[in-house]
Protein backbone atom coordinates (compact mmCIF):
# COMPACT_ATOMS: atom_id res chain seq x y z
CA UNK A 1 0.00 0.00 0.00
CA UNK A 2 1.40 3.22 -0.91
CA UNK A 3 -0.47 6.65 0.34
CA UNK A 4 0.08 10.28 -0.16
CA UNK A 5 2.86 12.16 1.66
CA UNK A 6 2.06 14.45 4.36
CA UNK A 7 3.41 17.82 4.48
CA UNK A 8 6.55 17.41 6.36
CA UNK A 9 6.20 20.84 8.14
CA UNK A 10 2.36 19.69 9.53
CA UNK A 11 4.15 16.62 10.64
CA UNK A 12 7.08 18.36 12.50
CA UNK A 13 4.10 20.27 14.19
CA UNK A 14 2.16 17.50 14.87
CA UNK A 15 5.83 16.13 17.04
CA UNK A 16 6.34 19.41 18.43
CA UNK A 17 3.12 18.81 20.65
CA UNK A 18 3.51 15.06 21.14
CA UNK A 19 7.03 16.44 22.56
CA UNK A 20 5.42 18.03 25.69
CA UNK A 21 3.76 14.37 26.58
CA UNK A 22 7.11 12.52 25.54
CA UNK A 23 8.97 14.81 28.37
CA UNK A 24 6.84 13.66 30.66
CA UNK A 25 6.73 10.08 30.10
CA UNK A 26 10.38 9.66 28.93
CA UNK A 27 12.51 6.81 30.89
CA UNK A 28 15.98 7.79 29.41
CA UNK A 29 17.62 4.52 29.32
CA UNK A 30 21.32 3.69 28.85
CA UNK A 31 21.12 0.67 26.72
CA UNK A 32 17.84 -1.84 25.04
CA UNK A 33 18.54 -4.92 26.87
CA UNK A 34 18.15 -8.51 24.74
CA UNK A 35 15.83 -10.14 27.73
CA UNK A 36 12.31 -9.84 27.63
CA UNK A 37 10.64 -7.90 30.71
CA UNK A 38 6.98 -7.89 30.82
CA UNK A 39 5.14 -4.95 31.72
CA UNK A 40 1.17 -4.63 33.08
CA UNK A 41 -2.08 -4.70 30.70
CA UNK A 42 -3.62 -1.44 30.00
CA UNK A 43 -4.74 0.26 32.37
CA UNK A 44 -2.18 -0.72 34.27
CA UNK A 45 -0.77 2.44 35.14
CA UNK A 46 -1.38 6.33 33.68
CA UNK A 47 -1.02 6.07 30.04
CA UNK A 48 -1.21 2.93 29.49
CA UNK A 49 -4.70 2.70 29.14
CA UNK A 50 -7.06 2.81 25.78
CA UNK A 51 -10.43 3.96 24.81
CA UNK A 52 -12.93 1.20 25.15
CA UNK A 53 -14.02 -0.54 22.26
CA UNK A 54 -16.27 -3.49 21.61
CA UNK A 55 -15.32 -6.98 22.19
CA UNK A 56 -15.62 -8.76 18.74
CA UNK A 57 -17.41 -11.45 19.59
CA UNK A 58 -17.05 -13.54 15.85
CA UNK A 59 -13.04 -12.69 16.49
CA UNK A 60 -13.39 -14.83 19.79
CA UNK A 61 -14.97 -17.47 18.65
CA UNK A 62 -11.87 -18.20 16.39
CA UNK A 63 -9.49 -17.75 19.13
CA UNK A 64 -7.14 -21.28 19.26
CA UNK A 65 -7.71 -22.89 22.35
CA UNK A 66 -4.82 -22.39 23.91
CA UNK A 67 -4.57 -18.36 23.57
CA UNK A 68 -8.47 -18.63 25.47
CA UNK A 69 -7.97 -20.73 28.03
CA UNK A 70 -4.27 -18.51 28.93
CA UNK A 71 -6.49 -15.67 28.58
CA UNK A 72 -3.56 -13.45 27.32
CA UNK A 73 -1.86 -12.29 24.71
CA UNK A 74 1.36 -12.15 24.99
CA UNK A 75 3.26 -9.29 22.50
CA UNK A 76 6.86 -8.82 21.41
CA UNK A 77 7.82 -5.21 21.31
CA UNK A 78 10.99 -3.54 21.11
CA UNK A 79 11.11 0.04 22.97
CA UNK A 80 13.11 2.92 23.18
CA UNK A 81 11.64 4.45 20.05
CA UNK A 82 9.25 7.91 20.89
CA UNK A 83 6.42 7.69 19.86
CA UNK A 84 6.32 4.09 18.80
CA UNK A 85 6.79 2.71 22.10
CA UNK A 86 8.61 4.07 24.84
CA UNK A 87 8.27 3.62 28.98
CA UNK A 88 6.52 5.67 31.05
CA UNK A 89 9.04 7.73 33.45
CA UNK A 90 10.24 5.58 36.18
CA UNK A 91 8.46 2.49 35.53
CA UNK A 92 8.12 -0.54 33.48
CA UNK A 93 4.99 -0.08 31.68
CA UNK A 94 4.84 0.60 27.96
CA UNK A 95 3.50 3.49 26.38
CA UNK A 96 3.20 4.73 22.62
CA UNK A 97 1.09 4.11 19.34
CA UNK A 98 2.55 0.02 19.19
CA UNK A 99 1.49 -0.91 22.89
CA UNK A 100 -1.79 1.03 22.48
CA UNK A 101 -2.44 -0.42 19.44
CA UNK A 102 -2.08 -4.22 20.82
CA UNK A 103 -4.39 -3.02 23.84
CA UNK A 104 -6.91 -2.26 21.37
CA UNK A 105 -6.69 -5.73 20.05
CA UNK A 106 -6.71 -7.48 23.38
CA UNK A 107 -9.79 -5.60 24.28
CA UNK A 108 -11.37 -6.43 21.19
CA UNK A 109 -10.43 -9.95 21.62
CA UNK A 110 -11.25 -10.35 24.88
CA UNK A 111 -7.72 -11.15 26.43
CA UNK A 112 -5.41 -9.59 29.08
CA UNK A 113 -2.30 -7.79 26.82
CA UNK A 114 1.19 -8.84 28.22
CA UNK A 115 3.93 -6.55 26.39
CA UNK A 116 7.18 -8.26 26.64
CA UNK A 117 9.93 -5.89 25.99
CA UNK A 118 12.72 -7.22 23.12
CA UNK A 119 15.49 -6.09 20.42
CA UNK A 120 13.27 -5.85 17.44
CA UNK A 121 15.74 -7.98 15.17
CA UNK A 122 15.31 -10.54 18.18
CA UNK A 123 10.98 -10.67 17.61
CA UNK A 124 10.68 -13.20 15.07
CA UNK A 125 13.18 -15.89 16.69
CA UNK A 126 10.92 -15.69 19.60
CA UNK A 127 8.15 -16.11 18.16
CA UNK A 128 9.41 -18.93 16.41
CA UNK A 129 10.61 -20.59 20.07
CA UNK A 130 6.51 -19.89 21.14
CA UNK A 131 7.89 -16.87 23.37
CA UNK A 132 5.39 -14.58 21.92
CA UNK A 133 1.84 -14.88 20.26
CA UNK A 134 2.31 -11.92 18.13
CA UNK A 135 3.92 -8.54 17.50
CA UNK A 136 2.82 -4.69 17.01
CA UNK A 137 6.15 -3.17 16.74
CA UNK A 138 5.77 -0.90 13.17
CA UNK A 139 6.64 -4.34 11.08
CA UNK A 140 6.59 -4.34 7.70
CA UNK A 141 5.25 -6.91 5.92
CA UNK A 142 7.94 -8.27 3.33
CA UNK A 143 8.33 -11.52 1.49
CA UNK A 144 10.91 -13.16 3.65
CA UNK A 145 9.07 -12.34 6.86
CA UNK A 146 5.95 -13.90 5.12
CA UNK A 147 7.52 -17.16 5.39
CA UNK A 148 7.33 -17.57 9.39
CA UNK A 149 4.93 -15.05 9.83
CA UNK A 150 0.92 -13.47 9.25
CA UNK A 151 0.60 -10.03 9.02
CA UNK A 152 -2.84 -7.68 9.33
CA UNK A 153 -1.94 -4.26 8.31
CA UNK A 154 -2.93 -1.47 11.17
CA UNK A 155 -1.12 1.85 9.89
CA UNK A 156 1.10 2.96 7.79
CA UNK A 157 4.22 4.95 8.14
CA UNK A 158 7.23 7.01 5.84
CA UNK A 159 10.58 6.79 5.89
CA UNK A 160 12.90 9.52 6.47
CA UNK A 161 16.41 10.31 6.49
CA UNK A 162 17.58 12.58 9.37
CA UNK A 163 21.07 14.69 8.88
CA UNK A 164 23.10 17.35 11.30
CA UNK A 165 21.47 21.24 10.64
CA UNK A 166 22.19 22.67 8.10
CA UNK A 167 22.72 19.21 5.48
CA UNK A 168 26.56 19.11 5.61
CA UNK A 169 26.54 16.37 3.08
CA UNK A 170 24.18 18.10 0.96
CA UNK A 171 21.38 15.00 1.49
CA UNK A 172 18.00 15.91 -0.12
CA UNK A 173 16.61 12.13 -1.13
CA UNK A 174 18.24 8.49 -1.19
CA UNK A 175 20.27 9.05 -3.86
CA UNK A 176 22.53 11.22 -2.29
CA UNK A 177 23.45 8.55 0.73
CA UNK A 178 25.71 6.20 -1.91
CA UNK A 179 29.00 6.52 -0.31
CA UNK A 180 27.87 8.02 2.71
CA UNK A 181 27.73 6.56 6.52
CA UNK A 182 23.99 5.96 7.72
CA UNK A 183 22.94 4.64 10.76
CA UNK A 184 20.39 1.88 10.36
CA UNK A 185 18.36 0.08 12.57
CA UNK A 186 19.13 -3.81 13.03
CA UNK A 187 16.83 -6.16 11.50
CA UNK A 188 15.02 -2.67 10.05
CA UNK A 189 13.02 -2.29 6.25
CA UNK A 190 15.53 0.36 5.56
CA UNK A 191 18.49 -2.27 6.04
CA UNK A 192 17.12 -5.05 4.57
CA UNK A 193 14.88 -3.90 1.79
CA UNK A 194 15.97 0.14 1.43
CA UNK A 195 19.36 -0.22 1.16
CA UNK A 196 20.36 -3.35 -0.96
CA UNK A 197 17.79 -1.57 -3.37
CA UNK A 198 19.61 1.53 -3.05
CA UNK A 199 23.06 0.36 -3.05
CA UNK A 200 21.93 -1.58 -6.38
CA UNK A 201 21.37 2.19 -7.89
CA UNK A 202 24.47 3.46 -6.61
CA UNK A 203 26.67 0.82 -8.38
CA UNK A 204 24.36 1.19 -11.58
CA UNK A 205 25.15 5.08 -11.59
CA UNK A 206 28.66 4.43 -11.23
CA UNK A 207 29.00 5.65 -7.17
CA UNK A 208 29.77 3.74 -4.32
CA UNK A 209 27.55 1.60 -1.96
CA UNK A 210 26.19 3.33 1.31
CA UNK A 211 28.63 2.47 4.79
CA UNK A 212 25.93 1.03 6.48
CA UNK A 213 26.40 0.90 10.26
CA UNK A 214 23.71 -1.32 12.98
CA UNK A 215 21.95 -0.39 15.41
CA UNK A 216 20.42 -1.91 18.34
CA UNK A 217 17.99 1.56 18.38
CA UNK A 218 17.26 4.88 16.69
CA UNK A 219 18.74 6.79 19.99
CA UNK A 220 21.95 5.13 19.58
CA UNK A 221 21.83 5.88 15.84
CA UNK A 222 21.04 9.55 16.57
CA UNK A 223 24.14 10.01 18.58
CA UNK A 224 26.50 8.71 16.43
CA UNK A 225 25.16 11.23 14.09
CA UNK A 226 25.07 14.05 16.62
CA UNK A 227 29.08 12.96 17.32
CA UNK A 228 29.43 13.01 13.89
CA UNK A 229 30.25 9.12 12.96
CA UNK A 230 27.50 9.55 10.88
CA UNK A 231 26.12 11.23 7.90
CA UNK A 232 22.84 10.37 8.06
CA UNK A 233 19.67 7.66 10.01
CA UNK A 234 17.48 6.13 7.58
CA UNK A 235 14.68 4.93 9.82
CA UNK A 236 10.41 5.36 10.42
CA UNK A 237 9.35 8.92 10.10
CA UNK A 238 7.77 9.10 13.07
CA UNK A 239 10.63 8.50 15.31
CA UNK A 240 13.14 10.69 13.57
CA UNK A 241 10.18 13.71 13.15
CA UNK A 242 10.10 12.87 17.05
CA UNK A 243 14.09 12.98 17.06
CA UNK A 244 14.67 16.62 15.62
CA UNK A 245 12.12 17.93 18.39
CA UNK A 246 14.34 16.70 20.69
CA UNK A 247 17.80 17.46 19.24
CA UNK A 248 17.89 20.80 17.88
CA UNK A 249 20.98 19.87 16.26
CA UNK A 250 19.24 17.69 13.98
CA UNK A 251 17.01 18.25 10.88
CA UNK A 252 14.96 15.91 8.44
CA UNK A 253 16.58 16.06 5.00
CA UNK A 254 13.73 13.62 3.29
CA UNK A 255 10.76 12.16 4.14
CA UNK A 256 8.66 9.03 1.23
CA UNK A 257 7.59 5.77 0.78
CA UNK A 258 4.88 5.67 2.70
CA UNK A 259 3.66 2.14 3.06
CA UNK A 260 1.81 -0.23 5.43
CA UNK A 261 2.86 -1.90 8.78
CA UNK A 262 1.42 -4.55 10.45
CA UNK A 263 0.86 -7.00 13.72
CA UNK A 264 2.40 -10.58 12.78
CA UNK A 265 1.42 -13.90 14.09
CA UNK A 266 3.29 -17.40 13.69
CA UNK A 267 1.82 -18.64 10.53
CA UNK A 268 -0.18 -21.71 11.75
CA UNK A 269 -0.58 -20.37 15.35
CA UNK A 270 -4.52 -19.58 14.81
CA UNK A 271 -4.41 -16.38 15.55
CA UNK A 272 -4.71 -14.68 11.83
CA UNK A 273 -8.47 -14.85 11.03
CA UNK A 274 -8.91 -13.67 14.17
CA UNK A 275 -6.38 -10.48 14.71
CA UNK A 276 -7.48 -9.72 11.13
CA UNK A 277 -11.11 -9.64 12.16
CA UNK A 278 -10.34 -7.67 15.52
CA UNK A 279 -8.35 -4.80 13.20
CA UNK A 280 -10.76 -4.34 10.84
CA UNK A 281 -13.20 -3.41 13.35
CA UNK A 282 -10.41 -1.19 15.61
CA UNK A 283 -9.59 0.67 12.20
CA UNK A 284 -13.23 2.22 11.83
CA UNK A 285 -13.92 2.82 15.44
CA UNK A 286 -13.37 6.10 17.20
CA UNK A 287 -10.99 4.21 19.94
CA UNK A 288 -8.32 4.09 16.83
CA UNK A 289 -8.58 7.87 15.60
CA UNK A 290 -8.06 9.20 19.56
CA UNK A 291 -5.12 6.44 19.82
CA UNK A 292 -3.53 7.94 16.63
CA UNK A 293 -4.32 11.17 17.48
CA UNK A 294 -2.72 11.00 20.96
CA UNK A 295 0.58 10.40 19.56
CA UNK A 296 0.22 12.83 16.88
CA UNK A 297 -0.11 10.36 13.73
CA UNK A 298 -3.69 10.64 12.18
CA UNK A 299 -2.13 11.00 8.99
CA UNK A 300 -1.02 6.81 9.80
CA UNK A 301 -4.50 5.96 9.55
CA UNK A 302 -5.23 3.45 7.41
CA UNK A 303 -8.87 2.10 5.84
CA UNK A 304 -8.23 -1.28 5.30
CA UNK A 305 -7.13 -4.00 7.44
CA UNK A 306 -4.72 -6.22 4.58
CA UNK A 307 -4.08 -9.35 5.26
CA UNK A 308 -0.43 -10.75 3.93
CA UNK A 309 0.44 -7.39 1.86
CA UNK A 310 3.90 -8.17 1.14
CA UNK A 311 5.54 -4.08 0.64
Amino acid sequence: MKLPTPSLSSRRNRFVALSALAAATMLVLTSCGGAAESTPSSGAADGTSVPQIAQNEAAIAKLPESVKNAKTLRVGIPTNEQPTQFYISGTQDMTGINPDIARLIGESLGLKVEIQVANFDSIIPGMAAGRYDMTVSSMTPTTERMKVLDFVDYMAMGTSIAVAQGNPGNITKYQDLCGKKVGLLTGSYQLTVNVPDYNAECVGAGKPEIESSQYQDTRQAISALTSGRMDAVLADSPILSFAITQNPTLEIASEYDFTSVAAGVPIGSGLKDPVAEALADIITSDAYKQVLAKYGMESSAITDAAVNLAQ
